[in-house]
Order: structure tokens, then sequence, then C-alpha cells
């Protein structure tokens, strides 16, 4: 596949629809949309071609004796893994892109701390996990049901989804595709693991007939609080008014449950926060919502390969490197014009080496 001649079809494609879905009969508006799509950079930007080099792989330690992953983790998944570990986890705020195992940051460290805790006898909401969609909190059920039935440490786990919606088909215990979505089921025996919206999370702080979800969360023997992790993900969503509306919700669930300051473990993830530009902006931030406090060892962004580490260990180049490739001449202008392109095979000749 060619970028730049799949490009120029799209905007072909693109130019087409416009002109069949608009055609003015009105004579002052004739020929508006042929001098509209005239203008290019109207009608869009581009293209731009980004290619992302792999991850750093991590070191390869055994994070989670109990719990085997079926991955080597990157080497910004473990530094979230050190951060969020039972014993003594901070608050952390994952940026890294789409694909590179955001989730995994937080839900090992926190499964482990509940199977610790399910060990010792604890019962209550030992974690809350906050989704913008509740398609994606469905989506990210599934994949905690399958994890929790697939690893034998961590059978008796209970995770429960309560986001509003209506269940054709409630389930009252976990299966392996499902968690347990039964609202009666999950008020009569709170989960380990809530999975919900902030707008049911509101709902269930303060409807009395739902109180039973919360009846053994509250302060430990040990002085620490049955809610030990708070996870918000796709942060970056909750901005504006919907942004306020969540960090008065959590300063009511910290006072609710009895979890004040950094006791409670608060988790920002996003694919889009990040950038050396906007650290301290997205700490601050954090900190507004969570009320908590973030260092700047809290931001965990994504590291990848240079070009020079990848095409040196990750390629047939070895102690070679980079192989930089002839330039076309100005000869093949014609030739390498998207417009002009006859054949895919003819390009590609003029950007490989003879």
């Amino acid at each position: 596949m060619i970028p730049s001649v799949v490009a120029s079809e799209l905007e072909q494609v693109a130019s087409d629809a416009i002109r069949t879905a608009f055609h003015p009969t009105t004579p002052g508006f004739a020929g508006l949309i042929d001098r509209f799509l005239a203008q290019r950079d109207q009608l869009l930007k581009g293209p731009y071609v980004s290619v992302a080099l792999p991850f750093h792989q991590g070191s390869g330690r055994n994070w989670f004796p109990e719990i085997p992953l079926p991955f080597p983790p990157y080497r910004h998944q473990e530094k979230a893994f050190d951060r969020l570990l039972p014993g003594s986890p901070r608050n952390t705020l994952v940026a890294t892109g789409t694909g590179s195992g955001k989730t995994e940051c937080f839900l090992l460290p926190l499964l482990e701390h509940c199977r610790q805790q399910q060990a010792q006898g604890q019962r209550g909401i030992k974690a809350i996990l906050i989704y913008p969609m509740n398609a994606l909190a469905t989506d990210q059920a599934r994949r905690i049901a399958d994890l929790i039935h697939t690893t034998p440490a961590l059978a008796g786990l209970r995770a429960g989804l309560y986001i509003g919606a209506s269940d054709d088909a409630p389930t009252a215990a976990m299966t392996a595709t499902s968690v347990i979505t039964d609202k009666e089921a999950l008020k009569k025996a709170p989960p380990d693991i809530l999975l919900t919206n902030y707008k049911q999370l509101d709902y269930l702080l303060i409807q009395p007939h739902v109180q039973g979800l919360w009846e053994h969360n509250g302060r430990l023997p040990d002085g620490s609080s049955t809610l030990r992790y708070l996870v918000v993900d796709e942060f970056h969503t909750f901005d504006g008014a919907q942004g306020t509306d969540l960090a008065c919700l959590i300063r009511r669930l910290r006072d609710r449950l009895q979890c004040p300051g950094d006791e409670l473990v608060c988790v920002g993830t996003s694919a889009t926060l990040g950038g050396p530009d906007s650290r301290e902006a997205m700490r601050s931030y954090a900190g507004q919502i969570f009320a908590s406090s973030f260092e700047p060892s809290s931001l965990i962004e994504e590291e990848r390969l240079s070009p020079e580490e990848f095409f040196t260990g990750h390629t047939a180049y070895g102690e070679e490197g980079l192989r930089l490739l002839p330039l076309p001449g100005l000869e093949a202008l014609d030739q390498l014009d998207p417009e002009h392109a006859t054949s895919a095979n003819r390009q590609v000749s003029s950007w490989t080496l003879p």
C-alpha cells in the first residue's frame, strides 16, 4: 500500500461524495461546491504518515508470582507496576498510546491487592473503575472476567458492573465471559471490584435502597480503608463541567467511604494527554480532580526504541545500523505524483534499491 496513492484516492472519493450530496440549483450558488473543492486545504490536510517504533521491553522480572503474565511487560508497564503494587502504592498517571497496555498497568496490581485481601477474609469494594462510556466498561468487564476465570490464584474474586443500563440476562455470579451484572446480587454481596460510570457512582452513593453495596466499606483494624484503588479510564474526557462533577463526586466518595488523602491510590489513564509541554499541567489537573498529590515521577509515559536501536537490534542490518536508501531524483517526479500513478509497482520501484 502506497500512502500517497491511497490518500489521493480517498480525496477523490470525498470530493465525489460532496458533489453528489450538494448540488445547489439556485443561480446565486452556481459553482459554489466546485470553488470550495478547488481550494484543497478547505477539505483536508496532509496526508501525514506516522511510523511508530516498538516499545522498550521491560526487565523480565516476575512482578506477579501468583498471576502468570501472558506477555513480557513493556518498560512503561513495569514502571506502573512498581508504583501500584500492594504495599505502598502511589498515585499514578498512565499517558501512553493506543495499544500500549494501559489497562494492564493498573489492572494487574489491583487484582494482586484484591487477591491478598481475599486471603485475609476482607470483604467490601476494594477498587472502583470509572469509565466514560458504558461500552468501554462492558468491554473491560469481559477482559476482567476472563482473566479471573483463567487464573487459579484469583478464584473467588468477584467483579461487578453497575452502569445503569438494563441487562437482558443479568448474571448473579462470575462466569468465564461475564462479571456480575445483577443489581440485586451486587447489593446483597458487594464485589471486590466495581466497574461503573461517574453518574451511576453518584447514584450509588445517595440512593437509600442501594446502600448495602457499601456495607463492608470503612476503616479496617489496621486503620486503612477498605477502598484502596480508584481508577478513571480515559481521563482526558473529563473536562469542563464534567470534570467539575467528577471532582466533587470523588470528594464525596472519600468522605462517604473514609479514605482521605493519599491513602486512596488514584490512577488516571489517557492515550491523548502527555508530552513535554503538558506534563505539569496534567499533574496539576489530576490533583484537582482526585483531591490528591501527583509528584513528577507519577506520570508514566511510553518509551519507544530510537531508529538506531530498532535497526541495529531488531533487523537484519545488525551492527550496520540504519541503511539509508537513495531518494528518487527529479526525473521521477511525474511518476511519483499520486494523481498520475497507474501502477503501485512503479512507485515502489522508485523508492527502493535497483
